[in-house]
């Protein structure tokens, strides 16, 4: 992106980057001005400006009578789905999130998980994640790339990056806790399978295995 015959505008209208506690960046006086920012940088027409702010709106699941509010009266959740939704403005093919629930309270994450789980399912988004936490990464990631030293370390679906939990825990990672659950199990000699990562079917292979003890 540095070479001189780049075209930083062209990236910029195909990747969209949503920051760490984006909502840090908030500075319209309304909720419409904050999302209108990019596209209308953009060049985007006022009549077609006016549906982009709807459209991301509702892709982030905020009712349009918010639009003439200010962002810094609403609540944290609420400020980070603005945030995302000024970046969805701008209609981004790549969508990278740094640390997207970081500082939300349980509700707050659930609502911004599902959130990207929706974009990239539904709108076919591609979605670069970035976190430190396991369950995050286990609840929405199919393909990880672990850093560690400014370097890859790690790279592959998460069943097989999971099996490496002594080495990621050695970078400060580690696996999910219910991966390391079964893990556990399996070292005191329980027959079940550790390569589960999710809660969903974590439970079910403890159901099995308690269906034959």
């Amino acid at each position: 992106i540095v070479s001189k015959d780049v075209s930083l505008r062209s990236i910029r209208q195909k990747v969209g980057m949503v920051f760490q506690y984006p909502e840090y960046q908030l500075f319209g006086e309304t909720v419409f001005e904050d999302v209108a920012f990019g596209p209308k940088n953009m060049g985007v027409s006022d009549s077609e400006l006016q549906d982009r702010v709807d459209q991301a709106l509702t892709l982030v699941g905020l009712d349009l009578s918010l639009k003439e509010r200010s962002p810094f009266e609403l609540s944290g959740g609420q400020k980070r789905k603005v945030a995302i939704a000024g970046v969805l403005a701008m209609q981004p093919q790549i969508l990278i999130l740094d640390e997207p629930t970081a500082g939300l309270d349980p509700k707050g994450r659930d609502e911004v998980l599902s959130l990207v789980a929706h974009l990239h399912q539904k709108e076919n988004k591609t979605i670069v994640l970035v976190s430190h936490s396991m369950e995050d990464v286990a609840r929405l990631a199919q393909r990880l790339v672990v850093m560690a030293h400014g370097e890859i370390a790690l790279e592959g679906p998460p069943e097989v990056i999971f099996r490496q939990a002594d080495y990621l825990e050695a970078i400060g990672l580690g696996v999910p806790q219910v991966t390391r659950l079964l893990q556990v199990l399996q070292k005191r000699g329980f027959d079940v399978d550790p390569d589960h990562y999710t809660i969903e079917s974590v439970e079910g292979e403890i159901v099995r295995l308690l269906e034959t003890r």
